[in-house]
């Protein structure tokens, strides 16, 4: 029998919905003084407006659902899930008001795929945004990699026994340290370092490409929030391809892989233990696929000899590549030349890329290294039992900064989140398809959704029908937060339906 949800359950979940919105609303800060700082004052209306609605909203429901309960599981997954509705629903409000968006439905759209980190946009004359609206662009980006739920445990929670519960619905099942609001603050204090060392990188590559200063630092720190948190949006509409820079595009490629690896790891390099690097099976796995998709690729773009040179095949093949596989979606090529300059074998090592991602506890999406590496070692196990005698003993491990034995339930686990993952990029497929477009092109366009990279061959465009931008919309949600807490929100809304 399914019970139906109690009123105290719709209360403590709004109550703490309602502190995650508060903690959202002051992010909205930052572009306010932005505009302020370029004297944009139209634009940083639009973002006070944002905040008095999210600051309001969070206040009723601190007030009418108040209670000194802590989370369970199931509340504390639906609040994560909920949590990143809501963040697109208030982040789309200054987006929509700046008038470059041609619906609030596609400012929804653009910005669930910045909080997802995935980087399609239905954004129009990009190049003549506002310096608040772009940078508000980056920045839910930068909210999104480290997550909305670390950023509210990071700067405006104290500590609470549910906060794990939260932090693990968000698609984070590992901490760094014993307490996860430590956690959550290490994870920024890697991130804001970097920053510090990606914007410099970018902005001086900048200045002697012949930007002028301002400018050139302010696309370096925008550049690198979207290439650390392996995002995509970029401050012009032809995206890495603006600033014509073999220099820029071996920046971006460092940040994307740094921003690919599991924040675990950073812990770990970062204490002084470089062999973890190369011992970890994530970091193994991530450069051993790198090497195989590049190689289908590459093999497909000699074909058809799109690119003749060595250089050339470095920028706009392995480029393209390295976005893919990151998860970031940065673009060296416009979205019709993937029709016109690859063939499919091309795209197919474009899309297994895409499809498999980066490192858990990343800001990447998709299915991940450590699921693809805990398969091939189980199959690998299955396989010595098949070849050696019945009464040996098989053991089969492997190392993510402890060795572990790879168990059934383990080896279970990783092979559902592949599936679910796997059926997630082929229903868009089949929606894509629905509305016209050929299986691989449709294929493509899904799995850069799902798998929150933000790659386009031309699909994702405003005028695209709204049954499509709503598909994406979902594939991105759920494909970032990784099922765990999407499937608990859709177990609750049965129980509210059918429970007794």
């Amino acid at each position: 029998m399914i019970l139906k949800p109690r009123l105290e359950d719709l209360k403590i979940i709004g109550f703490y919905l309602g502190k995650v919105i508060l903690g959202l609303a002051f992010t909205m800060a930052i572009p306010i003084l932005t505009g302020l700082l370029f004297r944009e004052f139209n634009p940083a209306l639009d973002f006070l407006l944002g905040i008095e609605i999210s600051v309001l909203l969070g206040l009723i429901l601190l007030k009418v659902c108040h209670t000194e309960k802590d989370l369970n599981w199931m509340q504390g997954m639906i609040v994560v899930s909920l949590s990143w509705v809501v963040a697109m629903l208030l982040g789309a409000i200054p987006l929509y008001l700046s008038g470059h968006w041609k619906s609030f439905l596609d400012a929804c759209f653009d910005a669930m795929s910045g909080f997802a980190t995935t980087g399609l946009t239905l954004v129009q004359d990009l190049d003549h945004l506002s310096y608040t609206h772009n940078l508000w662009r980056h920045l839910i980006m930068f909210l999104g990699g480290q997550g909305i739920i670390v950023i509210v445990l990071s700067f405006f929670v104290r500590g609470f026994s549910g906060a794990f519960k939260m932090y693990v619905g968000e698609a984070r099942d590992e901490k760094i340290l014993p307490n996860v609001v430590h956690t959550s603050r290490f994870i920024w204090s890697v991130s804001f370092v970097y920053m510090a060392l990606g914007t410099l990188a970018l902005g001086i590559t900048g200045i002697f490409n012949g930007m002028k200063p301002l400018n050139s630092f302010f696309h370096g720190a925008c550049i690198f929030m979207a290439a650390f948190d392996t995002g995509g949006f970029s401050p012009q509409s032809q995206s890495i391809l603006y600033y014509h820079s073999l220099i820029y595009e071996v920046i971006t490629i460092i940040i994307m892989v740094l921003g690919a690896l599991n924040f675990k790891l950073h812990y770990h390099l970062w204490m002084g233990n470089r062999k973890e690097i190369f011992r970890n099976i994530e970091t193994n796995t991530l450069f051993g696929t790198i090497i195989a998709t590049f190689c289908i690729v590459a093999v497909g773009l000699v074909q058809i000899q799109s690119y003749p040179s060595a250089v050339l095949l470095f920028r706009k093949g392995f480029y393209q590549l390295i976005s893919g596989h990151t998860g970031t979606g940065f673009q060296t090529v416009y979205p019709q030349q993937f029709l016109a300059d690859w063939n499919n074998l091309a795209l197919v090592g474009l899309m297994i890329a895409m499809a498999l991602g980066g490192a858990v506890c990343s800001t990447t999406g998709a299915i991940k290294m450590l699921r693809i590496g805990i398969i091939f070692k189980a199959f690998k196990e299955d396989l010595k039992k098949i070849i050696m005698p019945e009464r040996a003993l098989v053991v089969e491990k492997f190392h993510h900064i402890k060795d572990v034995f790879v168990e059934d339930k383990l080896a279970r686990s990783a092979l559902i989140i592949t599936l679910a993952y796997i059926i997630l990029y082929l229903l868009g497929a089949l929606v894509g398809m629905f509305y016209g477009h050929p299986f691989l092109n449709a294929l493509f366009e899904s799995t850069s959704a799902a798998a929150n990279v933000g790659l386009s061959c031309g699909i994702t465009n405003i005028a695209m029908p709204a049954g499509l931008k709503v598909t994406y919309m979902i594939q991105m949600w759920a494909g970032r937060l990784e099922f765990m807490s999407v499937f608990t929100i859709l177990g609750f809304l049965i129980a509210v339906i059918k429970g007794k």
